[in-house]
């Protein structure tokens, strides 16, 4: 009987300092709690188009995220394009700007890292305590709770 009890304090335990990893679709939500660390990761979906004007219907395969903290009782909101070009456009005019080129494709992958003593309590670092990630996009993203 003590072997079955340990067994399963032990099996408690592991889940409970275990990393949280759900992937979430347009209108769902996955919840961490007093994570030291949060990682979201957009799934790589193609930037394809069959309209002749170029629209698509999966926001050129970026993510949309709302990001609400209950430690602030805030929301910020992230967006992830890993197939969004920012470049900047002066590559064009043989250097005579003068200006390096600057820019590349938007971020895929992002981990908020804990902050605890940021000085404003609207930063986004602050993730002590329950934060709730929404996907308002179309495109589905992982969400890791560390």
């Amino acid at each position: 009987m003590k072997k079955v009890f340990a067994l399963t304090v032990m099996f408690i335990a592991g889940l409970s300092f275990s990393a949280n990893a759900a992937e979430i679709s347009n209108g769902q939500m996955a919840k961490c709690n007093n994570a030291s660390s949060i990682t979201l990761e957009a799934a790589k979906v193609a930037n394809a188009t069959t309209d002749k004007f170029g629209y698509t219907d999966n926001d050129r395969g970026s993510a949309n995220l709302n990001v609400w903290k209950s430690s602030n009782y805030t929301t910020t909101f992230i967006a992830l394009g890993p197939n969004d070009n920012n470049d900047s456009l002066n590559a064009t005019d043989h250097g005579k700007t003068g200006l390096p080129q600057r820019g590349g494709m938007g971020a895929g992958k992002v981990t908020l890292i804990s902050q605890p003593g940021f000085s404003r309590g609207d930063s986004i670092g602050d993730i002590s305590g329950l934060v709730k990630i929404t996907n308002t996009g179309a495109v589905p993203v992982t969400v890791i709770c560390n």
